[in-house]
């Protein structure tokens, strides 16, 4: 159940309502004015929530699911509990989250400066700009219309903000341009110096780090996760790409567009992902790589090559996903064998 404490509520809305924010179909003889105050899960769910299934491993929650409604794929309609109301879709999770949207809309901020913030004179604010208590902003940055800048964030000198992008609470933000609609979430860090160095007979010999941080429309970056600026060329995040929890970017890094890389994955300096790349959690990947679009790479794998594009990979070092099955295959065979009793003594 949603704790209305904490999130906005704008409901209720009829199931014909419903329907038409999410585009699906409602299914047999059910009374479209039917009112629904919330969205719920299928086991936590009661008589005025819309739930969502999609998974079939969640079959057996619908089939006892207490929830007035179901967004539900079509293979699943034969499965629902009796005086459940079914709203079918292709894409019921997708449908879910338009719903719960609608619900519960995004937060709204009351514009203006907070008095214990700290904001430069030279500093240019767009329309709506809402900048809490804590929050540092420094010379010449542009913060754009309706853009949030939470309590302690520090926005570095001539830093860009688009326009209603947010910025969380004890966030640091230099050397960068962030575009539209974006998220930095909590802690998250932007555009310190990367790891850059020489080694002499002295010992390591840092190299100024001179580049950017671009983050494009429509990002979304985790609490706690490190983007390094570029040491000469730029470090770009493409448009639409959603970073994790606790990632770590290094210098010269490229992101293309919609990219997905899930918490505790590390991409050393100047490797290069195309468009919709997935890394799941604890993925490395090694510097200087090319990684072609639509790839997908396994929790916990290790990428110490360049991969081609729309195929996936696992392992460590990262192979093509059958490959890499077939040698956990025959290690759990190996794993099996009986144990070498050792020399026989033929004494």
């Amino acid at each position: 159940m949603v704790d209305n404490r904490f999130h906005a509520e704008a409901g209720p809305f009829t199931l014909g309502e419903i329907a038409e924010m999410t585009g699906a179909e409602l299914w047999g003889s059910v009374d479209p004015s039917r009112s629904f105050l919330d969205v719920g899960t299928l086991d936590g769910g009661g008589p005025q929530d819309v739930a969502f299934l999609e998974n079939r491993r969640y079959v057996d929650g619908f089939r006892s699911s207490g929830a007035g409604a179901c967004l539900v794929a079509p293979a699943f309609i034969d499965q629902a509990p009796e005086g459940m109301a079914l709203l079918v879709t292709q894409r019921p999770r997708r449908a879910y989250a338009r719903l719960a949207r609608r619900f519960h809309p995004e937060e709204l901020f009351p514009a203006g400066v907070h008095a214990a913030a700290a904001v430069d004179p030279t500093a240019r604010l767009g329309e709506g700009v809402s900048v809490a208590a804590g929050a540092v902003i420094e010379a010449g940055a542009e913060i754009g219309n309706g853009a949030r800048i939470d309590a302690n964030a520090v926005i570095g000198p001539a830093v860009r903000i688009g326009e209603r992008t947010r910025i969380g609470a004890g966030a640091s933000v230099s050397h960068a341009l962030i575009g539209a609609r974006c998220y930095i979430y909590p802690g998250a860090r932007i555009g310190q110096p990367g790891f850059g160095f020489e080694m002499d007979d002295e010992g390591p010999f840092l190299v100024p780090q001179l580049g950017r941080v671009i983050v494009e429309d429509d990002v979304e970056i985790g609490a706690n996760t490190t983007v390094d600026r570029g040491s000469n060329a730029d470090t770009v995040i493409g448009r639409g790409s959603m970073i994790d929890n606790l990632v770590q970017i290094g210098h010269n890094v490229v992101l293309g567009r919609g990219c997905i890389i899930v918490a505790q994955v590390g991409i050393s300096g100047s490797t290069r992902l195309g468009d919709r790349v997935v890394l799941a959690g604890q993925v490395g990947v090694a510097g200087h790589l090319e990684i072609g679009s639509n790839v997908q790479v396994a929790a916990m794998s290790g990428v110490n090559r360049s991969l081609p594009g729309g195929a996936a990979y696992g392992g460590a070092p990262a192979v093509p996903v059958r490959e890499w099955r077939r040698q956990i295959a025959a290690w759990k065979r190996l794993g099996q064998g009986k144990s070498d009793p050792g020399p026989r003594n033929e004494g």
